[in-house]
C-alpha cells in the first residue's frame, strides 16, 4: 500500500534516531489509523528489530520474541525462563549496534503480564540509556497505553524520550489520496473519514456511487463488517455499545436521548459511553462558549466519518443489503446523503478556519467549536478572549447558493451568545458549496469573510 503524508511524524522519529544516545518512543492510536506502517517507513532504510505480539499465551509470547532478537543477530535462540530475562539479552546485544527496537501491539503483552512495563524500566535504565538505539513501544488499546505506559502510575512514567498520538487523517490530509474534484471529495471523506485504510479502498477513477456499492454495501467487502470487527476486538460484549452507536449516528445525541434511543439506563450508560470515549470511537462536545468539565449541555457524535455513516446507513439495514444493495443504495442512501455530508462539512469548514488563523487570515483566536443554547445554534465559533473578540459563521451544503437572507440570520443569533463584553468585536463567515448570490460579497461590511469550495481549496493549498 502507498504510504501518505505522516512528514511530521516521520521527521520526529528521525530526528531523535540520528540525535546522540538512547530513545524511548511511544506511539499509540486507534485501530487501522496506520502506526505499523509508519513505523515500516520509518524502519525501511535502518538496521532493525519488528516484533508484532499476538494474544496468546505469554510464555509462547516470550519465546518468539526472543526468537526474533536472535534471528537477527545470527544468534542460537538462547533459553530464557522470564521477561527480564529476554530485556537484558537484547540489551546485551544492543551494545554492539545501533537498531530501531519495535514491539508493535504492547498492550497483548501487558494482558498476559501486567509486570513487563516494570521488567522494560529496568532495561531502559540499566541497559537502553547506555546505547544510542532506539525502543518504540506500538499499541492501538489507546487506554492501555495511556495508563500502562505514559500515566503516572506506570513504572514507565518519565522514561519515554517522546510520543506520537497518530490520529486519523484530517480532510486535506486525506486530499492526497482522494482524487476528485473538492465537492465529491467532501462527500467522499464524509464515507471513508480519514482512515488511511479506508480511504485507500476506494477507487478514485470510479464515481463515489459505485465505491460505496463495491467496498461497502457489498457482503464480501472489507468494510461491511469493519465496525462490528473492531468492537468484538476490543470489547467482549459489544451488543449495547454497537445500539448506543447507532443511536448517536441516528441523531440521538444527548444523555437523555440516547438512554431513550437504546433503553439503557442512565448510570449504565454514562459507562458505556465512557469506554466509548476511551476507544476514540465518540467525542463529547459542549459549546464552544462552556467549561468542559462544568457543562450540563453535552452532546456525543460518532468520532469516525465511516462509523457514523456505517451505523446510519449500514447497520439498520444489513437484512435489505443482504438482498438487494441496490435498493438500499438509491432509495436510502442516496437521498439522505447530502444530510450526512452537511455534517462532514462543518468539520472540513472548521479545518478551514483553523488553516485561516494559522495563515493570518483570521483571527487570532484560541478556541473554535460549535455552539448552541435553546432553540439556537451556530456551526462554527472561535473565541479571542485576550482580545475580546469573537467569529461566528455557519455553513450551508445545498444547492441554492447563500444570500443575505443566512447574513441576517447570523447577525440575529449572534446577539445572543453570551460571552465577551458589551463591545467584543465581532467577525463574521459564511461557507456555502454552491457558492453564494451576486453581490453579496459588496454588499456585507469588511468583516465578513465568505468561502466556496474554490476559496476553501485555495485555503488548504497556502503552505
Amino acid at each position: 500500500m502507498t504510504f501518505y503524508d505522516r512528514n511530521e511524524e516521520l521527521d520526529a522519529l528521525e530526528t531523535a534516531f540520528s540525535s546522540p544516545g538512547h530513545d524511548f518512543y511511544v506511539v499509540y492510536g486507534r485501530r487501522r489509523v496506520g502506526k505499523t506502517n509508519l513505523l515500516k517507513e520509518f524502519c525501511s532504510d535502518r538496521p532493525h528489530i519488528y516484533f508484532l505480539a499476538a494474544q496468546e499465551a505469554e510464555r509462547r509470547q516470550r519465546e518468539k520474541f526472543v526468537e526474533t532478537v536472535a534471528t537477527y543477530f545470527d544468534d542460537r535462540v538462547p533459553r530464557i525462563d522470564g521477561w527480564d530475562e529476554a530485556l537484558e539479552y537484547l540489551g546485551d546485544k544492543l551494545a554492539t549496534e545501533q537498531l530501531v527496537v519495535i514491539i508493535d501491539e504492547f498492550p497483548y503483552l501487558v494482558g498476559e503480564n501486567d509486570s513487563l512495563p516494570s521488567y522494560l524500566q529496568s532495561f531502559v535504565d540499566e541497559q537502553l540509556q547506555e546505547t544510542d538505539s532506539m525502543l518504540v513501544l506500538c499499541g492501538s488499546s489507546v487506554s492501555t497505553m495511556e495508563s500502562d505506559v505514559l500515566g503516572h502510575e506506570s513504572p514507565l512514567y518519565g522514561r519515554r524520550t517522546g510520543q506520537i498520538d497518530l490520529q486519523p487523517f484530517s480532510f486535506k490530509q486525506a486530499q492526497e489520496v482522494i482524487a476528485y474534484d473538492i465537492e465529491t471529495a467532501i462527500q467522499s471523506y464524509a464515507v471513508t473519514g480519514g482512515t488511511p485504510l479506508y480511504l485507500t479502498l476506494f477507487d478514485y477513477s470510479k464515481p463515489l456511487a459505485e465505491n460505496i456499492q463495491t467496498e461497502i454495501l457489498s457482503p464480501t467487502a472489507v468494510l461491511y463488517n469493519e465496525p462490528e470487527f473492531l468492537l468484538r476486538t476490543e470489547l467482549r460484549n459489544p451488543a449495547r455499545y454497537l445500539s448506543i452507536l447507532e443511536a448517536i449516528a441516528t441523531g440521538h445525541t444527548t444523555p437523555n436521548e440516547i438512554a431513550g434511543a437504546t433503553g439503557i439506563d442512565a448510570g449504565p450508560l454514562s459507562k458505556y459511553l465512557q469506554t466509548l470515549r476511551n476507544l476514540r470511537l465518540i467525542d463529547r462536545e459542549v459549546p464552544v462558549t462552556a467549561s468542559p468539565k462544568q457543562s450540563k449541555r453535552s452532546r456525543y457524535h460518532v468520532a469516525d466519518e465511516f462509523l457514523r455513516f456505517w451505523f446510519r446507513f449500514v447497520e439498520p439495514n444489513r437484512s435489505s443489503i443482504e438482498e438487494a444493495p441496490d435498493i438500499v443504495y438509491d432509495g436510502t442512501i442516496e437521498p439522505n446523503l447530502p444530510d450526512h455530508v452537511a455534517t462532514t462539512f462543518e468539520a472540513v469548514c472548521q479545518e478551514v478556519v483553523w488553516d485561516a488563523i494559522r495563515g493570518g487570515d483570521l483571527g487570532p483566536y484560541a478556541a473554535v467549536g460549535r455552539w448552541w443554547y435553546g432553540e439556537d445554534e451556530i456551526d462554527i465559533v472561535g473565541l479571542a478572549p485576550n482580545d475580546d473578540r469573537i467569529l461566528l459563521a455557519e455553513c450551508k451544503w445545498t444547492s441554492e447558493p447563500v444570500g443575505q437572507a443566512l447574513a441576517a440570520q447570523l447577525r440575529e443569533k449572534s446577539e445572543r451568545v453570551r460571552w465577551g463584553s458589551d463591545t467584543r468585536e465581532v467577525e463574521f463567515a459564511l461557507f456555502s458549496k454552491s457558492g453564494f448570490v451576486d453581490g453579496l460579497a459588496a454588499d456585507l461590511p469588511n468583516r465578513w469573510s465568505l468561502f466556496g469550495l474554490d476559496d476553501m481549496n485555495a485555503q488548504f493549498a497556502c503552505k
